[in-house]
Protein backbone atom coordinates (compact mmCIF):
# COMPACT_ATOMS: atom_id res chain seq x y z
CA UNK A 1 0.00 0.00 0.00
CA UNK A 2 3.10 2.21 0.30
CA UNK A 3 2.02 5.35 -1.19
CA UNK A 4 -1.56 5.20 -1.74
CA UNK A 5 -4.62 4.62 1.13
CA UNK A 6 -7.82 4.69 1.66
CA UNK A 7 -10.13 7.57 3.41
CA UNK A 8 -13.29 7.84 4.24
CA UNK A 9 -15.01 11.37 5.95
CA UNK A 10 -16.67 9.96 9.09
CA UNK A 11 -20.53 10.83 8.74
CA UNK A 12 -22.37 12.41 11.90
CA UNK A 13 -20.66 11.14 14.88
CA UNK A 14 -19.77 12.38 18.15
CA UNK A 15 -16.34 11.52 20.73
CA UNK A 16 -16.30 7.95 22.05
CA UNK A 17 -15.66 6.23 25.56
CA UNK A 18 -15.18 2.91 23.71
CA UNK A 19 -14.33 1.77 20.53
CA UNK A 20 -12.28 -1.58 18.87
CA UNK A 21 -10.01 -1.41 15.75
CA UNK A 22 -9.29 -5.11 14.64
CA UNK A 23 -6.68 -6.16 11.26
CA UNK A 24 -4.38 -8.75 10.03
CA UNK A 25 -1.26 -7.21 8.43
CA UNK A 26 1.59 -8.22 6.81
CA UNK A 27 4.49 -5.28 7.50
CA UNK A 28 7.12 -5.40 4.96
CA UNK A 29 9.80 -2.86 6.49
CA UNK A 30 10.32 0.72 7.60
CA UNK A 31 10.49 3.96 6.45
CA UNK A 32 11.84 7.79 7.67
CA UNK A 33 9.15 8.67 9.81
CA UNK A 34 7.63 5.70 10.79
CA UNK A 35 4.46 4.07 8.86
CA UNK A 36 0.83 4.37 10.11
CA UNK A 37 -2.06 1.97 9.42
CA UNK A 38 -4.59 4.02 10.52
CA UNK A 39 -5.13 7.58 11.14
CA UNK A 40 -8.39 9.89 11.99
CA UNK A 41 -7.64 13.26 11.78
CA UNK A 42 -9.28 16.69 10.50
CA UNK A 43 -11.39 18.79 12.22
CA UNK A 44 -10.05 17.68 15.93
CA UNK A 45 -7.61 15.59 17.25
CA UNK A 46 -5.27 12.78 15.16
CA UNK A 47 -5.81 9.70 16.66
CA UNK A 48 -3.11 6.70 15.19
CA UNK A 49 -1.65 3.77 14.93
CA UNK A 50 1.79 3.03 13.34
CA UNK A 51 4.64 0.92 13.32
CA UNK A 52 7.89 3.41 13.93
CA UNK A 53 11.22 3.28 12.22
CA UNK A 54 12.77 1.13 15.08
CA UNK A 55 10.07 -1.39 14.71
CA UNK A 56 8.48 -0.61 17.89
CA UNK A 57 4.20 -0.04 17.87
CA UNK A 58 3.23 3.28 18.57
CA UNK A 59 -0.49 3.80 19.57
CA UNK A 60 -2.00 7.89 19.85
CA UNK A 61 -5.37 9.08 20.88
CA UNK A 62 -6.34 12.69 20.09
CA UNK A 63 -3.68 14.92 21.78
CA UNK A 64 -1.49 11.81 22.87
CA UNK A 65 -2.56 12.38 26.45
CA UNK A 66 -4.33 10.90 29.48
CA UNK A 67 -7.54 12.41 28.35
CA UNK A 68 -8.52 10.79 25.16
CA UNK A 69 -7.58 7.47 23.84
CA UNK A 70 -3.67 7.63 25.58
CA UNK A 71 -0.44 7.22 24.20
CA UNK A 72 1.74 3.90 24.18
CA UNK A 73 4.62 2.64 22.50
CA UNK A 74 5.97 -0.83 22.77
CA UNK A 75 8.93 -2.48 23.82
CA UNK A 76 8.76 -4.94 21.83
CA UNK A 77 10.18 -4.42 17.56
CA UNK A 78 8.30 -6.05 15.56
CA UNK A 79 10.63 -7.11 12.50
CA UNK A 80 9.33 -10.37 11.08
CA UNK A 81 8.38 -9.34 7.68
CA UNK A 82 7.97 -12.53 6.58
CA UNK A 83 4.33 -13.57 8.73
CA UNK A 84 0.59 -12.03 9.25
CA UNK A 85 0.07 -10.58 12.55
CA UNK A 86 -3.10 -9.65 13.94
CA UNK A 87 -3.79 -6.50 16.34
CA UNK A 88 -6.61 -5.60 18.17
CA UNK A 89 -6.90 -1.89 20.19
CA UNK A 90 -9.34 -2.04 22.38
CA UNK A 91 -10.79 1.15 24.29
CA UNK A 92 -12.78 1.34 27.13
CA UNK A 93 -12.64 4.24 29.26
CA UNK A 94 -15.54 3.88 31.42
CA UNK A 95 -13.23 0.95 33.33
CA UNK A 96 -12.31 1.46 36.47
CA UNK A 97 -9.25 0.14 36.70
CA UNK A 98 -6.70 2.05 34.76
CA UNK A 99 -5.01 -1.00 32.85
CA UNK A 100 -8.42 -1.98 31.62
CA UNK A 101 -9.36 1.12 29.95
CA UNK A 102 -6.79 0.46 26.82
CA UNK A 103 -5.57 -2.87 25.32
CA UNK A 104 -3.61 -3.94 22.49
CA UNK A 105 -3.49 -7.37 21.53
CA UNK A 106 -1.15 -9.24 19.33
CA UNK A 107 -2.00 -12.03 17.49
CA UNK A 108 -4.51 -12.72 20.12
CA UNK A 109 -2.30 -11.95 23.38
CA UNK A 110 -1.95 -9.12 25.85
CA UNK A 111 0.99 -7.22 24.72
CA UNK A 112 1.05 -5.69 28.43
CA UNK A 113 1.72 -9.11 29.64
CA UNK A 114 4.25 -9.36 27.25
CA UNK A 115 6.27 -6.96 26.48
CA UNK A 116 4.85 -3.95 28.02
CA UNK A 117 5.56 -0.80 26.92
CA UNK A 118 8.49 1.76 26.84
CA UNK A 119 5.82 4.74 26.82
CA UNK A 120 2.28 4.00 28.48
CA UNK A 121 0.00 7.07 29.46
CA UNK A 122 -3.38 5.01 30.26
CA UNK A 123 -6.29 7.47 29.85
CA UNK A 124 -8.96 9.11 32.31
CA UNK A 125 -11.59 7.34 33.48
CA UNK A 126 -14.60 8.43 31.24
CA UNK A 127 -11.93 9.85 28.46
CA UNK A 128 -13.47 10.97 25.49
CA UNK A 129 -11.59 10.47 21.59
CA UNK A 130 -11.99 11.84 18.88
CA UNK A 131 -11.74 8.96 16.60
CA UNK A 132 -15.56 9.18 15.44
CA UNK A 133 -15.94 12.80 15.42
CA UNK A 134 -17.93 13.96 11.91
CA UNK A 135 -15.32 16.62 11.47
CA UNK A 136 -12.83 13.74 11.38
CA UNK A 137 -11.86 11.01 8.06
CA UNK A 138 -10.41 7.55 8.64
CA UNK A 139 -7.34 7.00 6.54
CA UNK A 140 -6.17 3.49 6.62
CA UNK A 141 -2.69 2.82 4.90
CA UNK A 142 -0.80 5.70 5.54
CA UNK A 143 -2.19 9.58 7.48
CA UNK A 144 -3.99 12.14 5.03
CA UNK A 145 -0.67 12.17 2.79
CA UNK A 146 2.48 10.91 4.34
CA UNK A 147 3.36 7.67 6.63
CA UNK A 148 2.01 5.27 3.83
CA UNK A 149 1.90 1.56 5.15
CA UNK A 150 4.17 -0.89 3.08
CA UNK A 151 2.77 -4.24 3.16
CA UNK A 152 -0.73 -6.30 3.04
CA UNK A 153 -3.93 -5.78 5.01
CA UNK A 154 -7.01 -7.69 5.08
CA UNK A 155 -10.09 -8.07 8.01
CA UNK A 156 -10.26 -4.34 9.09
CA UNK A 157 -13.23 -4.00 11.83
CA UNK A 158 -13.66 -0.83 13.49
CA UNK A 159 -16.26 -1.04 16.14
CA UNK A 160 -17.88 2.70 17.02
CA UNK A 161 -19.08 2.54 20.98
CA UNK A 162 -18.31 -0.87 21.61
CA UNK A 163 -15.24 -2.77 23.02
CA UNK A 164 -14.35 -6.08 22.05
CA UNK A 165 -11.43 -8.80 23.21
CA UNK A 166 -9.08 -10.26 20.43
CA UNK A 167 -11.24 -12.98 20.30
CA UNK A 168 -14.03 -12.11 18.71
CA UNK A 169 -12.11 -12.03 15.71
CA UNK A 170 -9.62 -14.47 16.17
CA UNK A 171 -8.73 -18.03 17.56
CA UNK A 172 -6.24 -20.68 18.46
CA UNK A 173 -6.19 -23.68 15.61
CA UNK A 174 -6.55 -26.34 17.65
CA UNK A 175 -4.12 -28.38 15.57
CA UNK A 176 -1.08 -26.19 14.90
CA UNK A 177 -1.50 -23.60 18.33
CA UNK A 178 -1.15 -21.30 15.55
CA UNK A 179 -3.12 -17.72 15.82
CA UNK A 180 -5.86 -17.44 13.10
CA UNK A 181 -8.74 -15.24 11.73
CA UNK A 182 -12.27 -16.37 12.50
CA UNK A 183 -13.63 -16.88 8.67
CA UNK A 184 -17.15 -15.58 10.10
CA UNK A 185 -16.64 -13.53 12.97
CA UNK A 186 -20.24 -13.12 15.07
CA UNK A 187 -21.48 -10.54 18.18
CA UNK A 188 -20.30 -7.41 16.68
CA UNK A 189 -22.11 -3.86 16.63
CA UNK A 190 -20.50 -1.83 14.50
CA UNK A 191 -22.15 1.61 15.39
CA UNK A 192 -22.55 4.71 13.69
CA UNK A 193 -19.05 5.06 11.92
CA UNK A 194 -17.91 1.38 12.37
CA UNK A 195 -17.15 -0.89 8.68
CA UNK A 196 -15.91 -4.09 8.37
CA UNK A 197 -13.22 -4.26 4.73
CA UNK A 198 -12.88 -7.53 3.60
CA UNK A 199 -10.36 -6.70 0.74
CA UNK A 200 -12.06 -9.06 -1.11
CA UNK A 201 -13.51 -7.12 -4.16
CA UNK A 202 -10.19 -6.26 -6.22
CA UNK A 203 -12.16 -3.78 -8.16
CA UNK A 204 -13.58 -1.87 -4.90
CA UNK A 205 -10.95 -2.48 -2.06
CA UNK A 206 -13.01 -0.14 0.31
CA UNK A 207 -16.12 -1.45 0.60
CA UNK A 208 -18.07 -2.27 3.79
CA UNK A 209 -19.40 -5.54 4.55
CA UNK A 210 -20.12 -4.44 8.25
CA UNK A 211 -24.13 -3.34 6.91
CA UNK A 212 -23.36 0.28 7.53
CA UNK A 213 -22.34 0.91 3.75
CA UNK A 214 -19.46 3.05 5.23
CA UNK A 215 -17.23 2.71 1.85
CA UNK A 216 -14.27 3.71 1.45
CA UNK A 217 -12.12 5.59 -1.58
CA UNK A 218 -9.04 4.56 -2.70
CA UNK A 219 -6.44 8.30 -2.57
CA UNK A 220 -3.19 8.38 -3.99
CA UNK A 221 -2.81 5.48 -6.51
CA UNK A 222 -4.33 2.41 -7.11
CA UNK A 223 -4.41 -0.88 -4.66
CA UNK A 224 -3.88 -4.43 -5.93
CA UNK A 225 -5.35 -7.84 -4.45
CA UNK A 226 -3.51 -10.35 -2.92
CA UNK A 227 -3.76 -13.99 -2.66
CA UNK A 228 -0.93 -13.88 0.43
CA UNK A 229 -3.59 -13.76 3.24
CA UNK A 230 -3.46 -15.05 6.91
CA UNK A 231 -4.55 -18.73 6.00
CA UNK A 232 -2.16 -18.96 3.76
CA UNK A 233 1.09 -17.21 3.30
CA UNK A 234 3.48 -16.64 0.49
CA UNK A 235 7.32 -16.47 -0.15
CA UNK A 236 8.45 -12.90 0.02
CA UNK A 237 12.07 -11.64 -0.18
CA UNK A 238 13.64 -11.88 3.54
CA UNK A 239 14.14 -8.20 4.26
CA UNK A 240 15.78 -9.37 7.44
CA UNK A 241 18.30 -11.95 5.40
CA UNK A 242 20.49 -8.69 4.18
CA UNK A 243 24.21 -8.54 3.45
CA UNK A 244 25.40 -5.02 3.79
CA UNK A 245 22.70 -2.70 3.46
CA UNK A 246 19.40 -2.00 4.88
CA UNK A 247 17.42 1.61 3.74
CA UNK A 248 13.91 2.85 3.71
CA UNK A 249 15.57 4.91 0.73
CA UNK A 250 15.09 3.68 -2.89
CA UNK A 251 18.97 4.70 -3.49
CA UNK A 252 20.23 2.28 -1.37
CA UNK A 253 20.68 -1.14 -3.30
CA UNK A 254 18.62 -4.00 -2.11
CA UNK A 255 15.47 -1.80 -1.29
CA UNK A 256 12.39 -3.91 -1.14
CA UNK A 257 9.07 -2.82 -2.61
CA UNK A 258 5.52 -3.86 -3.46
CA UNK A 259 4.95 -6.09 -0.05
CA UNK A 260 8.80 -7.53 -0.50
CA UNK A 261 8.19 -8.75 -3.74
CA UNK A 262 10.57 -6.71 -5.71
CA UNK A 263 13.98 -6.07 -5.36
CA UNK A 264 14.89 -2.32 -6.42
CA UNK A 265 18.95 -1.53 -6.16
CA UNK A 266 19.14 2.03 -7.89
CA UNK A 267 21.86 3.77 -6.96
CA UNK A 268 25.86 3.33 -7.78
CA UNK A 269 26.39 1.92 -4.62
CA UNK A 270 27.48 -1.02 -2.74
CA UNK A 271 26.31 -4.33 -2.87
CA UNK A 272 23.29 -5.88 -1.39
CA UNK A 273 21.69 -9.39 -1.43
CA UNK A 274 18.66 -11.31 -0.18
CA UNK A 275 16.94 -14.63 0.38
CA UNK A 276 13.75 -15.29 0.28
CA UNK A 277 11.49 -15.76 3.41
CA UNK A 278 10.78 -19.37 2.61
CA UNK A 279 12.99 -22.57 2.45
CA UNK A 280 12.03 -25.67 1.02
CA UNK A 281 14.22 -29.43 1.64
CA UNK A 282 12.31 -31.57 -0.70
CA UNK A 283 8.85 -31.00 -3.63
CA UNK A 284 8.87 -29.48 -6.76
CA UNK A 285 8.60 -25.89 -6.63
CA UNK A 286 8.04 -23.01 -9.12
CA UNK A 287 8.59 -18.83 -9.19
CA UNK A 288 8.99 -16.37 -11.71
CA UNK A 289 11.24 -13.18 -11.91
CA UNK A 290 10.36 -9.72 -14.10
CA UNK A 291 13.46 -7.55 -15.21
CA UNK A 292 12.63 -4.19 -14.76
CA UNK A 293 16.59 -3.09 -15.27
CA UNK A 294 19.05 -6.15 -15.73
CA UNK A 295 22.45 -4.13 -15.17
CA UNK A 296 23.53 -5.85 -12.46
CA UNK A 297 21.23 -8.86 -12.03
CA UNK A 298 21.94 -11.88 -9.83
CA UNK A 299 18.88 -14.63 -9.43
CA UNK A 300 18.79 -17.85 -8.67
CA UNK A 301 18.78 -20.01 -5.27
CA UNK A 302 20.99 -20.44 -1.99
CA UNK A 303 21.03 -21.90 1.26
CA UNK A 304 19.42 -18.82 3.35
CA UNK A 305 21.36 -18.57 6.11
CA UNK A 306 24.35 -17.68 4.26
CA UNK A 307 22.98 -14.40 2.85
CA UNK A 308 22.80 -13.01 6.37
CA UNK A 309 26.14 -14.61 7.48
CA UNK A 310 28.79 -13.66 4.35
CA UNK A 311 30.27 -10.32 3.88
CA UNK A 312 30.06 -10.74 -0.19
CA UNK A 313 28.04 -13.79 -1.12
CA UNK A 314 30.35 -15.89 -4.41
CA UNK A 315 33.11 -14.06 -2.98
CA UNK A 316 33.32 -15.79 0.54
CA UNK A 317 33.72 -19.61 -0.13
CA UNK A 318 33.58 -20.51 3.97
CA UNK A 319 30.12 -21.71 3.77
CA UNK A 320 28.00 -20.83 0.61
CA UNK A 321 25.93 -22.53 -1.74
CA UNK A 322 24.30 -21.20 -4.48
CA UNK A 323 23.56 -20.79 -8.27
CA UNK A 324 22.63 -17.55 -10.01
CA UNK A 325 22.24 -16.69 -13.65
CA UNK A 326 22.98 -13.14 -14.56
CA UNK A 327 22.17 -11.24 -17.69
CA UNK A 328 24.50 -12.17 -19.84
CA UNK A 329 22.75 -15.95 -19.28
CA UNK A 330 25.94 -16.92 -17.50
CA UNK A 331 25.15 -19.44 -14.80
CA UNK A 332 27.37 -19.23 -11.39
CA UNK A 333 27.65 -21.72 -9.18
CA UNK A 334 29.52 -22.11 -5.42
CA UNK A 335 29.44 -24.58 -2.66
CA UNK A 336 31.50 -24.63 0.95
CA UNK A 337 35.33 -24.88 0.04
CA UNK A 338 34.79 -24.29 -3.37
CA UNK A 339 35.86 -22.08 -6.34
CA UNK A 340 33.33 -19.88 -8.46
CA UNK A 341 32.07 -22.53 -11.40
CA UNK A 342 30.47 -21.16 -13.87
CA UNK A 343 29.01 -22.35 -18.14
CA UNK A 344 27.60 -19.54 -20.42
CA UNK A 345 24.19 -20.66 -21.84
CA UNK A 346 22.97 -19.73 -24.89
CA UNK A 347 20.36 -16.59 -23.67
CA UNK A 348 20.56 -13.45 -22.74
CA UNK A 349 18.12 -11.13 -20.86
CA UNK A 350 17.12 -7.67 -21.44
CA UNK A 351 14.44 -5.57 -19.56
CA UNK A 352 10.84 -7.43 -19.27
CA UNK A 353 12.21 -10.84 -19.70
CA UNK A 354 10.51 -13.03 -17.40
CA UNK A 355 13.36 -15.85 -15.31
CA UNK A 356 11.00 -18.97 -14.68
CA UNK A 357 12.42 -21.05 -11.90
CA UNK A 358 11.86 -24.82 -11.45
CA UNK A 359 13.41 -26.32 -8.54
CA UNK A 360 12.91 -30.23 -8.23
CA UNK A 361 14.45 -30.95 -4.67
CA UNK A 362 13.68 -34.50 -4.85
CA UNK A 363 15.94 -34.95 -8.30
CA UNK A 364 18.18 -32.41 -6.94
CA UNK A 365 18.03 -30.31 -10.04
CA UNK A 366 16.92 -26.92 -11.37
CA UNK A 367 15.50 -25.30 -14.75
CA UNK A 368 15.55 -21.85 -15.52
CA UNK A 369 13.74 -20.53 -18.50
CA UNK A 370 13.02 -17.53 -20.45
CA UNK A 371 9.98 -15.75 -21.55
CA UNK A 372 8.63 -19.55 -21.10
CA UNK A 373 11.21 -21.38 -23.23
CA UNK A 374 13.61 -23.58 -20.56
CA UNK A 375 17.25 -23.04 -21.35
CA UNK A 376 19.50 -26.12 -21.95
CA UNK A 377 16.15 -27.53 -23.59
CA UNK A 378 15.52 -28.16 -20.10
CA UNK A 379 12.56 -30.58 -19.00
CA UNK A 380 11.24 -30.24 -15.51
CA UNK A 381 9.17 -33.21 -15.40
CA UNK A 382 11.95 -35.37 -17.07
CA UNK A 383 12.81 -36.13 -12.90
CA UNK A 384 15.83 -38.85 -12.50
CA UNK A 385 17.22 -37.70 -16.06
CA UNK A 386 17.39 -34.33 -14.82
CA UNK A 387 17.02 -32.99 -18.74
CA UNK A 388 18.55 -29.71 -19.37
CA UNK A 389 19.06 -29.01 -14.99
CA UNK A 390 22.13 -26.30 -14.93
CA UNK A 391 23.26 -28.29 -12.09
CA UNK A 392 24.23 -30.93 -14.67
CA UNK A 393 26.61 -28.06 -16.06
CA UNK A 394 28.29 -27.03 -13.17
CA UNK A 395 31.49 -29.17 -11.95
CA UNK A 396 29.92 -29.17 -8.97
CA UNK A 397 28.06 -32.25 -7.64
CA UNK A 398 24.26 -32.23 -7.01
CA UNK A 399 24.80 -32.85 -3.48
CA UNK A 400 27.10 -29.94 -3.19
CA UNK A 401 23.84 -27.88 -3.92
CA UNK A 402 20.87 -29.44 -2.37
CA UNK A 403 22.30 -32.27 -1.29
CA UNK A 404 23.17 -31.04 2.23
CA UNK A 405 19.67 -31.18 4.50
CA UNK A 406 19.70 -27.26 4.40
CA UNK A 407 16.72 -25.26 3.14
CA UNK A 408 17.31 -23.89 0.24
CA UNK A 409 15.53 -20.60 -0.91
CA UNK A 410 15.11 -18.36 -3.95
CA UNK A 411 17.96 -15.69 -4.13
CA UNK A 412 18.36 -12.19 -5.89
CA UNK A 413 21.55 -10.16 -5.22
CA UNK A 414 23.29 -7.12 -6.88
CA UNK A 415 26.85 -8.29 -7.15
CA UNK A 416 28.05 -5.21 -8.34
CA UNK A 417 29.16 -1.05 -6.91
CA UNK A 418 28.08 -0.08 -10.29
CA UNK A 419 25.31 0.08 -12.66
CA UNK A 420 21.24 -0.21 -11.59
CA UNK A 421 19.35 -3.77 -10.78
CA UNK A 422 15.29 -3.95 -10.40
CA UNK A 423 13.58 -7.55 -10.57
CA UNK A 424 10.08 -7.76 -9.50
CA UNK A 425 9.06 -11.16 -8.17
CA UNK A 426 5.95 -13.23 -8.88
CA UNK A 427 5.97 -16.37 -5.87
CA UNK A 428 2.26 -16.80 -6.54
CA UNK A 429 0.67 -13.31 -5.80
CA UNK A 430 -0.08 -12.90 -9.19
CA UNK A 431 1.11 -10.00 -9.27
CA UNK A 432 4.95 -8.62 -11.08
CA UNK A 433 4.90 -5.48 -8.97
CA UNK A 434 1.95 -3.88 -9.39
CA UNK A 435 0.55 -4.79 -12.52
CA UNK A 436 -1.27 -8.52 -12.84
CA UNK A 437 0.01 -11.17 -14.65
CA UNK A 438 -1.72 -11.67 -18.04
CA UNK A 439 -2.37 -15.89 -18.15
CA UNK A 440 -3.12 -16.39 -14.49
CA UNK A 441 -1.62 -19.90 -14.95
CA UNK A 442 -2.09 -22.25 -11.43
CA UNK A 443 0.09 -24.70 -9.81
CA UNK A 444 -1.75 -28.77 -9.82
CA UNK A 445 -3.38 -27.82 -6.57
CA UNK A 446 -5.28 -24.89 -7.62
CA UNK A 447 -3.00 -22.29 -5.65
CA UNK A 448 -1.24 -19.46 -7.10
CA UNK A 449 -1.65 -17.04 -10.00
CA UNK A 450 1.48 -17.18 -12.54
CA UNK A 451 2.90 -15.65 -16.19
CA UNK A 452 3.35 -18.93 -17.62
CA UNK A 453 2.41 -22.73 -16.91
CA UNK A 454 3.55 -24.20 -14.11
CA UNK A 455 5.30 -27.74 -14.83
CA UNK A 456 3.12 -30.87 -13.68
CA UNK A 457 3.72 -31.99 -9.79
CA UNK A 458 5.30 -28.37 -9.22
CA UNK A 459 4.27 -25.83 -7.04
CA UNK A 460 4.16 -22.13 -5.32
CA UNK A 461 5.98 -21.19 -2.55
CA UNK A 462 3.27 -20.73 0.36
CA UNK A 463 2.39 -22.02 3.52
CA UNK A 464 0.05 -24.95 2.14
CA UNK A 465 2.10 -26.20 -0.30
CA UNK A 466 5.40 -26.06 2.25
CA UNK A 467 3.19 -28.24 4.39
CA UNK A 468 2.05 -30.98 2.38
CA UNK A 469 4.94 -31.05 -0.09
CA UNK A 470 8.26 -29.13 1.65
Amino acid sequence: MAGTNLSRANGSGSATTKFTYSVWLKYSGWFTGGQRFFSATGGSGDTYFRFNEDGTLEISGDNSAATSLGYFITNRKFRDHSAWMHIVIKSDTTQSTSTDRFKLYINGVDEAGVGGYSTGTYPNQNADDNISLSSNTHYIGGAASSQYFNGLMTHIHYSDGYAYDASTFGETDSTSGIWKPKASPTGITYGTNGYFLKMENSGAMGTDSSGNTNTFSVANGTLTQNVDTPSNNFCTWNRNFLTRYENGSTTIPGMLENGNATFNSTANAFYGYRAGTMGVKSGKWYWENKIIDNGRMATGICYPNIVQETYQPFYDDTLYSAITINNSGEVYGRYTGSAIDSYASSVSFANNDIIGFALDMDNKALYIHKNGTYINSGNPTSGASRTGSVIEELTGTRDSYLGSGEFVSPYVGDPSNSGTFHLQSNFGGGYFGTTVVASANADDGGLGSMEYDVPANYRVICTKNIKDYG
